[in-house]
């Protein structure tokens, strides 16, 4: 290790702040086990470093129909006369969802490609039947995209969208759609349009004046700089600054089968991945918990991202319909998630979607007992099988 990023991850750990500068020279320069060291150093002052958490939920991806065509996706479908286009019913998204408490599940990630034929009254109604129906299940749904599209459809005030929103039923919204949050990346890979970075930040920001929660993501390894994936991490703590509405960070990796990008940009691997999270961590100073992710990588690395900084390995992924789509097939049982965190060391332990804090009654209810699986559950719908981790 040179003497400078030496020097850096001394001042870290002495709980001085990271530069941007600092940060891209430690992803530039600094030897990996030193800065996973550092960074399980800060996760074990933020959290119990014998305790590592995970959640059983379940993406449902209501639509694949999507007026976007981001070159990183494999998964949408242009517009609804498409042969493998669909909407699910109210009736399929139901059976998800008790499937998803019978295998013991307390959330539901619900999002879909931006459809530009649905009325702002299919998502009103969609979150009321989930949220009446099911009251002990916590909807985290939608996206910064998707929020952006009903602002621009409904041109009513982004407060006023995610309010209305909030009052159907949406309890928290995932980071997705962040992709690398500087708007030449997002320009390259055509995101810019979907959601510009200023308007991605508005909608996290709305939502947390607005007393949500959110997370924050990053899917990196499609093609842009350290300096790049240091200013997304700045975005993310300014924010966090500005408001504490984060629960988490949740970094993953671009898989590229089935998309346009393929064999176009260089991906990030396990090496790549473990540098960033770890850096991340350091960076990432007003985050409680950082989540490994085992969906993109693999079990063996999201078990190591235990020893980088990490304290959360996400979900078991119950369904998970887009990363699949662009070629990572990892899946995993409630047992095997117990298993993995057990065999690095930790104790693990179900969590619900806000990390335990939050009195409604999708928090405040017991955790249900797993029941007896269905000889063959349907992990992906027939018509989906030809991408986004739990965030």
């Amino acid at each position: 290790m040179s003497f400078q990023t030496e020097e850096i991850l001394e001042r870290t750990l002495s709980c001085e702040r990271l530069s941007g500068e600092d940060a891209v020279t430690l992803l530039r320069e600094g030897r990996l086990l030193e800065l996973g060291a550092a960074a399980n150093e800060v996760r074990n002052r933020r959290n119990d470093g014998d305790v590592v958490t995970y959640i059983v939920d379940r993406n449902i991806n209501y639509t694949n129909v999507c007026v976007y065509r981001c070159k990183f996706c494999a998964f949408y479908r242009p517009d609804s006369k498409h042969p493998e286009a669909y909407v699910l019913s109210f009736d399929e998204i139901g059976r998800k969802i008790q499937e998803t408490i019978d295998l013991g599940g307390t959330g539901i990630l619900l999002q879909g490609g931006v459809h530009a034929d649905l009325p702002f009254s299919f998502y009103e109604d969609m979150f009321r039947f989930i949220r009446t129906t099911f009251p002990t299940i916590h909807l985290h749904a939608l996206s910064a995209p998707e929020v952006y599209f009903l602002k621009k459809t409904t041109k009513r005030p982004m407060r006023d969208v995610i309010a209305r929103l909030r009052d159907a039923g949406l309890q928290s919204i995932p980071g997705g759609g962040a992709e690398i949050l500087e708007d030449s990346v997002r320009r390259r890979v055509w995101s810019l349009t979907k959601v510009p970075t200023e308007k991605w930040v508005d909608v996290h920001e709305t939502a947390h004046g607005l007393g949500m929660r959110t997370t924050a993501t990053m899917m990196f390894g499609i093609g842009e700089t350290y300096e790049q994936r240091v200013e997304h991490f700045r975005v993310v703590r300014d924010l966090q600054d500005s408001t504490g509405g984060f629960t988490a960070w949740i970094p993953w990796t671009f898989v590229e089968e089935n998309t346009a990008l393929d064999g176009k940009v260089e991906t990030a691997g396990g090496f790549e991945y473990l540098k960033t999270l770890a850096v991340s961590r350091l960076y990432l100073d007003n985050f409680s918990h950082v989540q490994g992710s085992w969906v993109t990588q693999g079990p063996k690395i999201g078990q190591t991202s235990l020893a980088f900084g990490a304290d959360d390995l996400g979900s078991i992924m119950i369904e998970e319909n887009v990363v699949y789509a662009a070629g990572a097939r990892n899946r995993m049982t409630q047992p095997e998630m117990r298993r993995l965190i057990t065999d690095a060391g930790y104790q693990p332990s179900q969590r619900r979607t806000l990390y335990d804090n939050c009195p409604d009654p999708c928090c405040a209810a017991p955790i249900p007992e797993p029941k007896e699986p269905p000889a063959s559950l349907p992990i992906l719908s027939g018509a989906l099988e030809t991408e986004v981790a739990s965030a």
